[in-house]
């Protein structure tokens, strides 16, 4: 499962096609962000961009799941043993709690519309949920008594810092001004230290399992497929600062003509890392050979 709760597959075959699938996805959204850039329509582009931003995450976490598959399955290898908390997942809460906070933090007053304000709060809640459920059950599982309460009490202590923190959000999407905006920004604080502190006590060693150990083989394995993955995670940054680019100066700028070039050659690294990718799953290796730098290339 991703932080999401995407499934990704049970086996290396599964997972693969999962990623290949979202490389599909992805480079059809790379051409739909072209296509809307070269109509003017810049609201929907970063709409596309949004959408962009959520399928490399999933396509990172997939890929990184597939590597991990691959590399235990190669002779040597010992698959990992899960622990009472899975790390990543918890650490990926704490993370979106963080962000959500700052959002409301650093947004002008103007631009916290109720729809902005509601899609944080639903992404705070979420990942609280996520936190509580994650925690609970370690709460249930685990031998140790001092470990049983300390989860409950944790999760008492977040809960209780988010519910003072969504009531402010409340007041200031019904009477919006500085004050009320400020009161959110105080009781994230507490939130914020909650959710830290819960993470911090949940990712001790004692509640996370045992480590895989990847032979050398393995790793070689688990290299090649993280190594595809980040060449299109580095592409879509650069597509990223293209589209900046773009959008933050005029038609007629001089430098306009060679921002728009390099955003055509970011979208063809976009379709090329796709390829590296879909290529480095299949044979579970690097790639030989690389395809032509412009044998994508997008308009």
């Amino acid at each position: 499962m991703t932080s999401e709760g995407l499934a990704v597959g049970d086996t290396f075959d599964q997972c693969r096609d999962t990623v290949i699938a979202r490389t599909k996805e992805l480079s059809i959204l790379t051409h739909d962000i072209q296509s809307q850039l070269n109509m003017g329509r810049f609201t929907e582009v970063g709409d596309r961009l949004l959408e962009m931003a959520d399928l490399v995450v999933s396509l990172t976490e997939c890929s990184a799941h597939a590597a991990y598959l691959a590399a235990a399955e190669t002779p040597g290898s010992q698959p990992c043993l899960p622990g009472l908390v899975d790390r990543y997942k918890v650490t990926r809460c704490r993370h979106e709690v963080e962000q959500s906070c700052g959002v409301l933090r650093i947004t002008p007053l103007l631009d916290l519309t109720p729809q902005v304000l509601l899609e944080l709060s639903q992404n705070i809640s979420t990942n609280l949920k996520t936190l509580t459920d994650i925690s609970s059950l370690a709460s249930e599982r685990s031998r140790d008594r001092f470990a049983k309460e300390q989860f409950k009490l944790s999760v008492k202590s977040m809960s209780t810092s988010g519910t003072a923190f969504l009531a402010c959000v409340k007041e200031v999407k019904t009477q919006p001004s500085e004050l009320t905006r400020n009161r959110c920004v105080l009781f994230s604080a507490a939130l914020v230290q909650a959710v830290s502190a819960l993470v911090g006590f949940a990712t001790e060693p004692q509640f996370l399992g045992r480590a895989a150990s990847i032979s050398t083989e393995g790793k070689g394995v688990q290299t090649a497929v993280l190594g595809g993955a980040m060449s299109v995670v580095s592409a879509c940054v650069l597509l990223t600062q293209g589209l900046r680019d773009v959008a933050q100066h005029p038609e007629s700028s001089s430098k306009m003509a060679d921002y728009r070039e390099r955003l055509r050659n970011s979208a063809c690294a976009v379709s090329d890392g796709c390829t590296l990718l879909t290529q480095a799953l299949r044979e579970r290796s690097s790639p030989r050979t690389l395809p032509p730098v412009n044998s994508h290339s997008v308009n």
